[in-house]
């Protein structure tokens, strides 16, 4: 089995001592355990072992989704809904890759095109308005369809198109539902709409979207993950449907969605 650790930077103090321990875990037992710095050595891997929260899990799950790689998270972030782990259950995410003892989970992604270019996205697809410069603007107009057939005309700060996966994320904080991991489906969420009727929209992940603006003069970032991957100037069209790919999680057997949800959310059941 070959291992990759992946870092944020922003825990690396903490995260030295971890390294040495992994690799003395890891190594003596036959385990090739190499430290990524280049997200192009991933495809020569069985596990890449991420230290650090859901964006650092965001920045390599493409990358490991087209190779098949799976992903075994430890949390060293905020919320860190995406790793099995807490940053104080080291021994157990070892002994799971030295044991073998662990179900892998599949997570459906988004396959965004747009001039003639391909995204992948765990979470979500985002068009929203420019904030900054020049190309500030204040609402933008996006028509969107799903298989052809019109959705709405909406005026607003911009549209999410999420998975399950990324439902607990900035779909869930623009007033979109929750989605359980494994529902076959995905959410359009519009971002501040200035109309009372403008919902968010759950359809089936086997249907195909297209989002583009009615009006010339906006101009508009995609943001990919958290991450802004390009611009949009006039009447490009998005198509966003499920990806091909999906990204593997290694999982223990006692890992629940909704128990993670109620503690990872701050709500208490009695």
């Amino acid at each position: 089995m070959r291992v990759g650790i992946y870092l944020n930077d922003k825990y690396k103090a903490e995260q030295e001592e971890y390294l040495g321990k992994i690799f003395s875990a890891l190594k003596p037992n036959g385990i090739e355990c190499a430290l990524i710095t280049d997200v192009a050595y991933i495809k020569t891997l069985d596990v890449l072992l991420v230290l650090g929260g859901d964006g650092t899990i965001l920045a390599v799950a493409s990358e490991c989704a087209r190779h098949g790689v799976k992903i075994l998270g430890i949390n060293f972030g905020h919320m860190g809904f995406l790793t099995d782990f807490e940053s104080n259950q080291l021994s157990q995410a070892l002994s799971v890759i030295l044991n073998g003892d662990f179900k892998t989970v599949r997570r459906s992604m988004l396959n965004v095109e747009f001039r003639g270019k391909n995204y992948l996205a765990l979470n979500e697809v985002v068009l929203q308005r420019c904030t900054t410069g020049n190309s500030f603007s204040n609402t933008v107009n996006l028509h969107a369809e799903i298989d052809g057939v019109t959705v709405d005309n909406f005026s607003s700060d911009g549209l999410i198109i999420s998975t399950p996966t990324g439902s607990t994320a900035y779909s869930l904080s623009a007033g979109g539902s929750i989605l359980s991991p494994d529902l076959a489906a995905f959410i359009m969420t519009p971002i501040c709409p200035h109309s009372l009727h403008s919902r968010p929209i759950v359809f089936s992940d086997q249907s195909t979207v297209k989002v583009n603006q009615t009006e010339k003069n906006c101009t508009l970032n995609l943001i990919v993950d958290g991450r802004v991957t390009d611009t949009l100037n006039g009447f490009d069209v998005i198509t966003i449907r499920k990806s091909e790919c999906f990204t593997e999680f290694i999982s223990v057997e006692d890992n629940n969605f909704f128990n993670k949800l109620l503690i990872k959310l701050n709500i208490w059941s009695k």
